[in-house]
């Protein structure tokens, strides 16, 4: 299976913060920002494995900066880590100033995503080739943070979680 890189997973979804979407601040409902990285990393995962996937976890969410009534916002997605059948995406929020259009990241996240068949069944998911140093950031982050998921869940041994190990050894 041919490896791929981020860039082609890359996902951009630009949209107007609508009066409906918004709560009694006039800003944009966290559950609404949800539903858009939702929808932009679900692309990138699909990008990637070129498969049917399904969300299976919302690893870290950062509501850092409230997103105004009128506000244009971009969710941009692209898979930092691809496992066996699973990949991680990661997702930058970016708000424009509406007079000098200038942005600002106002939020970011990680999800997972599992590509499966057409009965559901997870299938294998091409590697991964980071290339730019950020992506190689979050490449090898992206191995840590699965390894402390799986020891918290109690699927893995502390012991065997060797990049966390990797952090507090030398």
């Amino acid at each position: 299976m041919r490896a791929k890189t981020p860039s082609e997973s890359r996902t951009v979804m630009t949209d107007l913060v609508l009066p409906s979407e918004t709560n009694p601040l006039n800003n944009l409902f966290g559950g609404e920002l949800l539903a858009r990285m939702d929808r932009a990393a679900s692309i990138s995962a699909r990008r990637h494995s070129r498969r049917i996937t399904v969300t299976a976890s919302v690893n870290h969410v950062a509501f850092n900066r409230a997103v105004p009534l009128g506000s244009v916002v971009t969710v941009e997605a692209s898979v930092s880590r691809a496992f066996k059948t699973s990949m991680e995406i990661f997702l930058d929020v970016w708000i424009e100033d509406r007079f000098t259009g200038e942005r600002t990241k106002a939020n970011e996240a990680i999800y997972t995503f599992v590509a499966v068949d057409d009965t559901g069944k997870p299938t294998e998911v091409p590697p991964l080739e980071p290339e730019t140093d950020l992506e190689k950031e979050r490449y090898a982050a992206a191995l840590r943070r699965k390894q402390l998921s799986l020891v918290l869940a109690g699927k893995m041994k502390p012991a065997d979680a060797t990049e966390l190990k990797a952090l507090f050894t030398s």
